[in-house]
């Protein structure tokens, strides 16, 4: 080490390993596979653990141009899904040296405020959880990738667009019921202009069209459970044949359907069958315990993560929907005769 030095550097590295300085700024970065060989790149690794290197991420930032932070938008933080996407999306970026910034939109679905004087000087990419195509421009500019996730492929303003597999879950559902028998049902509709709500009503009136003696009915309501309550006792009460099956949007409109029907005098499952879609830790609360869709938040973020520094670093962001799995409890029954 040179006299006076209160720090290693990436020279004492190269001379501890006998490789370049160029060979142990590839390794540290993380960018040695197919330039340099595996024993090469553990050596480089050994000489920095035992010399107590750490590199200075500030400087080489400025020489690339990059702040290494990533910003994750969402609609709100008002479930634990967002939560949990925002775990899988940090945990990638740590393994890759990256900070991600949690802003969770003003407006929901609207357009989103820069919450930065600057959001191109401050930041490397955008990743943009359930939002508008069109949501992001005043923090994207025309500069900075954006990777949308939950969103029209189609219609995205993103570099990238990540998935899950939305249409297949709500086709879960409606085979579900429809094998045990049920032919009336009322889809209790999020009340919130957005990609995935869309995809969920058409995909359910697409899949019960195609049994013949089916009837669908759609009731609009708040994510909220008051006001899905209150949307469901409106819908459940109105002249004719009573849906024997409520498909809801989301787990917190299932919770509003039970106590609108606990204040009908219905039962769950025996008078009428529940389902919910993203099986949140309130799935198992309510009772009986609710059938519903899982999906992997924290695959979600480590998805859009991983799209995130595909399309920083010039690949090709991996395809796909990520699988989701109906879950089924006691909430769904065969219909009354």
């Amino acid at each position: 080490m040179a006299r006076g030095s209160t720090r290693p550097t990436s020279r004492d590295v190269a001379q501890a390993a006998g490789v370049s300085q160029a060979a142990v700024s590839l390794v540290l970065g993380d960018k040695w596979r197919g330039r340099v060989s595996e024993s090469t790149a553990e050596r480089v690794r050994e000489a920095a653990r035992e010399l107590g290197y750490r590199p200075n991420l500030a400087a080489r930032n400025l020489r690339l141009g990059r702040t290494r932070t990533v910003l994750l938008v969402v609609p709100a933080l008002t479930t634990e899904f967002f939560a949990g996407v925002y775990t899988g999306a940090a945990r990638v970026a740590a393994q890759h040296g990256f900070g991600v910034v949690l802003y969770p939109s003003p407006e929901g679905v609207g357009p989103a405020r820069d919450p930065f004087a600057s959001a191109q000087a401050a930041l490397d990419g955008v990743i943009a959880s359930s939002m508008a195509a069109d949501a992001l421009t005043a923090i994207r500019g025309d500069q900075l990738p954006l990777v949308m996730l939950d969103s029209d492929p189609e219609g995205s303003l993103g570099a990238a667009t990540v998935n899950l597999g939305i249409r297949d879950g709500v086709r879960q559902v409606a085979d579900h019921l429809l094998e045990l028998g049920h032919r009336h049902f009322l889809h209790l509709a999020a009340d919130v202009p957005s990609w995935t709500f869309d995809v969920r009503a058409r995909e359910l009136a697409a899949r019960l069209a195609t049994v013949p003696g089916t009837t669908l009915r759609t009731t609009a309501a708040p994510i909220s459970i008051d006001g899905a309550r209150t949307a469901a006792v409106t819908a459940l009460a109105r002249p004719g044949p009573r849906p024997t099956a409520l498909v809801c949007d989301d787990d917190k409109l299932a919770a509003g359907a039970y106590k609108a029907a606990r204040r009908l005098g219905l039962r769950v499952p025996d008078d009428i069958s529940i389902t919910g879609l993203d099986d949140l830790a309130l799935a198992t609360a309510l009772d009986p315990e609710l059938t519903t869709v899982r999906l992997d938040a924290e695959l979600f973020g480590e998805r859009g993560m991983e799209a995130l520094l595909a399309v920083l670093e010039g690949r090709t962001p991996a395809e796909g929907d990520i699988p989701v799995e109906l879950v089924v409890r006691g909430s769904t029954g065969r219909p009354a005769s």
